[in-house]
C-alpha cells in the first residue's frame, strides 16, 4: 500500500502534490470534527456541513455554516486550533515540523514542495524558514493567549473559560482564521480598544507576510540596522499592505459617516474604520452586524477581500503584491515606460506577467461563482453573492449571514473558492495543467493588435 502510493505521488507535479496534502488534511480534519469527543452533547453535524467547516477550517477562512461555539466541546476546541494551524502555517511546513521533530530528514522532493507553497523563489534555505515561521507563530500565538487569557478574567465567571477563550481569540487572530467561540465575533468587545488593538496586531503578523517577518527579525538582530537591506518583496509588500490601510480607513469613515457613525463618537468610528480596514483583508472578524454598512462600504470591502493579505501569509486573495504590480504597471505604460521601477529596482517582466495572469484568473473564477450562486440562490440579493464569494476567494470569513442558508449547490461553490483561495492562483492553474513540458520546437512571431 506504501509503496502504490509513493508511485502515485511521484506521477504528480508539485502543484499536484499540494492539492493532494491539503485535501488529505481535509478528509483529516472533516474526520477530527465527526468524532463525538470534538462535539458537544445532543449536537449534530452533517456530514456536508463537516466537510465545509474543516476546508474553511484548513484554509482559515471562517465562512461557517453552523455555529462553531455551539459545536465543539472543550477537547474539540483544542483539536480545531490544530486545524487552524493547516492553513495558518501551511499544511506542507506543518507537516515538515513534524518530520523534523521525528528526527527525519527532509529530501529535495520535499523541499520544492515547501518552496511552491510558501512562494519562495529558490529552496536554499527552505526548511531554516519553515521553522523559523513556526515557532514565530508559536510564540505570537502564546503570547496572545497569555495576554487575551488574562484580560478576559473580567469578562468570564471562571478562569478555566477565560484562558479557553483567550487561547482560542489568539490562535484564531493570528492564523487569520476568523473564527470565534463567542458565537458573537468580536461584537461584545467593539468598545473594548485593548481587545481590538491586539487582534488587529495579530491580524497583521498573520497577513503581512512571513518573509516579511523574517527580515524584521533580521534586521531587529542586525548590530548596525543602517546597513541593512530589505528585499525588494518586502519593500513592496509592506508599502502597499499599509497604504491600503490608510485607504480603507479613509473610504471607510467617509462612506458611513452620515450612516453608521451618526450616533457614534469620533474614536469609535476611528477604531469601527481601522478595523475593518484591517479584518476585511484577512481577519475575517467584525465588530458589528456587517448589514448596518452602507452599499458603498460593502463594496468596498468586496474589493478588499478580493485583494486579501501578502504573498506567503495565512490570508488568501490576489494578493497585495499582485495588486501593487498591476497598478504600477498601468501607471507606468500610461506614462510611455516600459520598464517598472520602484526603490531603485527594476520589476521582473516575468512577474508583471504573473501579475495580470492571477488577477485575470481570480476575477474569472469569482464572475463564474457569482453567476452560478446567482442562478441557483434565487432568496439571495446580488450583494449577497458578491460579498459571500469575496469572502471566500480571499479567505476572509466575513458573510452577511447567507452561509447556513446556501443549498449543497451553494457551499460547493465556496468551498471550492475558499481552496483555491488558499493554494494559490498559481498552484492551482499548474494543477490543471500537469506537469510543464518542454517546447520541442518554436514558431514564428507575429504581433497582433491589442486595445
Amino acid at each position: 500500500m506504501n509503496s502504490k502510493i509513493k508511485i502515485f505521488t511521484k506521477r504528480l507535479s508539485a502543484a499536484q502534490l499540494i492539492v493532494f496534502y491539503y485535501l488529505v488534511a481535509v478528509m483529516v480534519s472533516t474526520i477530527l470534527l465527526l468524532l463525538p469527543i470534538t462535539q458537544k452533547e445532543n449536537t449534530e453535524l452533517a456530514f456536508i456541513d463537516a466537510v465545509f467547516i474543516s476546508i474553511s477550517a484548513v484554509t482559515v477562512t471562517g465562512l461557517s455554516t453552523v455555529d462553531v461555539s455551539q459545536l465543539l466541546s472543550v477537547p474539540g476546541t483544542f483539536i480545531f486550533a490544530i486545524i487552524l494551524q493547516f492553513g495558518g502555517i501551511g499544511v506542507l511546513a506543518f507537516g515538515t515540523i513534524l518530520w523534523l521533530v521525528s528526527g527525519k530528514k527532509i529530501g529535495l522532493r520535499a523541499r520544492i514542495l515547501m518552496t511552491t507553497e510558501q512562494n519562495s523563489p529558490t529552496f536554499s534555505g527552505i526548511v531554516r524558514l519553515i521553522r523559523m515561521i513556526f515557532f514565530v507563530f508559536v510564540i505570537v500565538e502564546l503570547f496572545g493567549a497569555v495576554v487575551f487569557g488574562t484580560y478576559f478574567l473580567k469578562y468570564f465567571s471562571t478562569w478555566q473559560e477565560a484562558y479557553l477563550q483567550g487561547f482560542f481569540a489568539s490562535v484564531a487572530a493570528t492564523t487569520n482564521a476568523g473564527f470565534d467561540i463567542t458565537g458573537k465575533s468580536l461584537i461584545p468587545f467593539a468598545d473594548d480598544y485593548f481587545v481590538i488593538i491586539i487582534n488587529i496586531v495579530l491580524f497583521i503578523i498573520g497577513s503581512l507576510g512571513f518573509p516579511v517577518l523574517i527580515e524584521v527579525i533580521q534586521w531587529l538582530r542586525h548590530k548596525r540596522k543602517s546597513t541593512f537591506q530589505f528585499s525588494l518583496f518586502t519593500k513592496v509588500t509592506t508599502a502597499t499592505f499599509f497604504i491600503l490601510i490608510v485607504i480603507g480607513v479613509v473610504f471607510f469613515y467617509l462612506f458611513e459617516y452620515s450612516h453608521f457613525f451618526t450616533d457614534k463618537n469620533w474614536h469609535q468610528s476611528f477604531f469601527h474604520s481601522l478595523f475593518y480596514s484591517i479584518s476585511s483583508r484577512t481577519g475575517g472578524m467584525a465588530i458589528s452586524d456587517v448589514n448596518e454598512l452602507s452599499v458603498p462600504t460593502i463594496l468596498m470591502l468586496c474589493i478588499f477581500m478580493f485583494i486579501g493579505a501578502s504573498p506567503s501569509s495565512a490570508g488568501g486573495g490576489i494578493r497585495t503584491t499582485t495588486f501593487a504590480v498591476m497598478l504600477l504597471t498601468i501607471y507606468n505604460y500610461a506614462k510611455g515606460n516600459r520598464t517598472i521601477k520602484i526603490f531603485k529596482r527594476e520589476i521582473e517582466e516575468e512577474d508583471i506577467i504573473k501579475s495580470f495572469i492571477v488577477f485575470t484568473t481570480g476575477m474569472i473564477l469569482c464572475v463564474l461563482a457569482v453567476f452560478i450562486l446567482a442562478y441557483f440562490e434565487t432568496a439571495f440579493s446580488l450583494m449577497e453573492i458578491l460579498f459571500e464569494v469575496s469572502s471566500a476567494f480571499g479567505t476572509v470569513g466575513l458573510s452577511l449571514g447567507i452561509t447556513p442558508e446556501l443549498s449543497i449547490i451553494g457551499k460547493s461553490v465556496i468551498m471550492i473558492l475558499m481552496f483555491i483561495g488558499k493554494i494559490g492562483m498559481f498552484t492551482f492553474l499548474f494543477f490543471m495543467g500537469g506537469k510543464p513540458m518542454k517546447q520541442p520546437y518554436n514558431y514564428p512571431k507575429e504581433r497582433i493588435i491589442i486595445g
